[in-house]
């Protein structure tokens, strides 16, 4: 990009965002806790679901000190509706590590973060750029939908390397929050308006249909070890049979999954968190 497209390309972007900015929780008073929380639930998941489990966290945990002392089943109890259990444990191993390693203070590092489970590049890139207004270069979904979109509408297959070089290019250094967070707004202004999407990138996949799915599978027996803190093999598979009736070829797969994940421990021919 020369010079001039780079200052047109920001006046958009800036203009944008000045008129349409989102108002989020985590937007709010931001603190390195509030955008450690945000970050890791935004994994995979649209702020619609985020924003009502987001205040819901905040009241139970409050900061770093107390979601570290919590249970593992105060956690998943909390994390409940947001999918993909690992991210709430994630969190909650990060504030341990936090609180013990590093005095209750978030690492403002990307290569610290990226020691924390749960946490790529990305993730870590973005902690940094919303938390401590770094300017750092990462890619998220409406990311890539804006510049696929203003840099490459007649290409295919296109990688994020590509994309990757143009955000470090056009990055406000001055002020990359707003920068990001105004990226972020528009990219989701044009999967609205012109119905834009990924499926150029070389790294576009469909996410598979949950109901039915082994995920549903893996939430509810989740769900069901949070209320019922111990059960047996027959108890177990009756009350996820009763909630997902077709999912009793899949209890057993899924169960020796969450057991060697560490989700679900078994003693005893009974099943606990």
């Amino acid at each position: 990009m020369t010079t001039e497209h780079i200052k047109t390309f920001q006046k958009i972007i800036h203009d944008f965002y000045t008129l349409n900015k989102r108002d989020f929780l985590w937007r709010e008073d931001i603190s390195p806790y509030k955008i450690f929380v945000s970050e890791i639930m935004l994994q995979q998941t649209q702020t619609a679901r985020v924003e009502p489990k987001f205040a819901a966290w905040l009241q139970k945990f409050p900061d770093f000190k107390s979601l570290a002392s919590a249970s593992k089943e105060q956690v998943l109890s909390a994390w409940q509706g947001l999918g993909y259990n690992r991210r709430g444990l994630a969190l909650h191993s990060g504030a341990q590590r936090i609180v013990s390693e590093f005095n209750g203070c978030l690492p403002d590092s990307e290569q610290a973060l990226q020691t924390f489970v749960g946490i790529g590049p990305n993730t870590a890139a973005s902690i940094c750029a919303f938390a401590f207004n770094k300017p750092v270069v990462f890619i998220e979904t409406n990311i890539r939908t804006v510049f696929l979109h203003h840099f490459f509408s007649e290409q295919t297959d296109v990688d994020d390397k590509q994309i990757l070089q143009l955000v470090a290019a056009s990055l406000d250094k001055q002020n990359p929050r707003d920068w990001y967070y105004g990226l972020m707004d528009y990219g989701v202004y044009l999967k609205k308006e012109f119905k834009a999407n990924n499926k150029r990138s070389r790294h576009f996949i469909k996410q598979s249909k949950f109901i039915g799915s082994r995920r549903q599978v893996r939430g509810a027996i989740v769900r069901i070890l949070t209320q019922v803190k111990r059960l047996s093999h027959d108890e177990l598979g009756e009350l996820v049979k009763q909630e997902i009736p077709y999912s009793v070829h899949d209890v057993d797969i899924v169960l020796q999954q969450l057991i060697g994940e560490g989700l679900v421990q078994q003693h005893d021919e009974h099943y606990y968190l």
